[in-house]
């Protein structure tokens, strides 16, 4: 990596914030070892302290000058940083940390005309972007793993990109790079939510020999069997739900009217493929029958369930498809 004289990392997403100065500081660090890294914030800061740690030092040596809230400079701080930017310091990095928006404009707006290096961090809040990162990680550790594999880890851990990030370093580093739902179902048997949509996916997709395993694993790492039923009934109501949607709709355009993500419209999608109206029908009540069983109407409630998904399995086989 090239070391720039001016860095300007701009969002919020406070995990790639972070990982924008480290990068620099490891840049700078492999080059000279010795560095020293100043971390300052506007609180800290009077006029002149910039020009005083960018001066050359009688004992040598380079430095990585962190502004941290950048937004937060005063006018004549702003002012300062931007004479320096004209004429930077050939043995300094200055990385300047701006979190977007409005306020501290000038300082952004500055550093870009100088030429500094332009780092974007924006906020994480979508559920694809969610995916794209996770998938990333595993890229950066050596591994690999599926979208809907990225998506099913995604369900289990959360929206927290530290939480999703270690989950992808620690996956990596124990299956050995290439990781596959039974490997996430392996690691997070903690979380209903990844077992039992994992028992729901199988069968929709007709693969009832994977849908059992699933379901038989779910019921001895002791994911209960109401919650079991909760994730065929979401599966089998978003088959119907996509499937009575205007064909040839586009996912985005469908989201805020079936009050479903774009991604897991676009997966129902091509679950759909296979299954007719009727067909979903059937699974509709195969999943009522088996909500009434593991609710006190049937004495063996896994019985109830591999019957339920035994159902839905059959029910993916009626003709006439949508």
């Amino acid at each position: 990596m090239a070391v720039d004289p001016l860095t300007l990392v701009v969002g919020d997403e406070e995990l790639l914030v972070e990982r924008a100065v480290g990068d620099v500081v490891a840049a700078v660090r492999a080059q000279d070892p010795e560095i020293e890294v100043i971390d300052l914030v506007p609180g800290g800061m009077e006029p002149g302290r910039l020009a005083e740690l960018t001066s050359p030092s009688l004992f040598g040596g380079g430095k990585v000058v962190v502004i941290r809230s950048a937004q937060d400079l005063g006018k004549d701080l702003i002012a300062e940083v931007l004479r320096y930017a004209k004429d930077p310091a050939p043995d300094v990095a200055l990385v300047a940390v701006h979190p977007g928006g409005v306020k501290g404009k000038a300082l952004v707006e500055g550093l870009t005309r100088a030429g500094a290096r332009k780092i974007s961090c924006p906020k994480i809040t979508k559920a694809g972007e969610r995916i794209d990162f996770l998938r990333a990680e595993f890229r950066r550790h050596g591994g690999k793993i599926s979208a809907d594999g990225a998506r099913t880890l995604a369900e289990a851990v959360g929206n927290d990109l530290r939480e999703l990030a270690a989950a992808a370093s620690q996956l990596v580093a124990d299956t050995g790079g290439k990781v596959d739902d039974a490997a996430i179902a392996r690691y997070y048997r903690g979380r209903a939510e990844v077992s039992g949509f994992a028992v729901a996916d199988k069968a929709i997709e007709g693969r009832l020999a994977e849908a059992l395993e699933q379901l038989r694993w779910a019921l001895a790492t002791g994911v209960a069997p109401v919650l079991i039923v909760s994730a065929l009934a979401q599966g089998v109501r978003g088959l119907a739900k996509v499937g009575g949607a205007p064909r040839g709709a586009r996912a985005a355009a469908l989201a805020k009217d079936l009050g479903m993500p774009p991604w897991k419209i676009e997966r129902v999608q091509k679950q759909l493929r296979g299954w007719s109206g009727d067909g979903v029908a059937r699974a509709l009540t195969a999943v009522a029958t088996a909500d009434a069983a593991v609710k006190g109407a049937a004495a063996d409630p896994a019985y109830a369930l591999e019957k339920a998904v035994s159902d839905i399995v059959a029910a993916r086989s009626a003709r006439s498809a949508y």
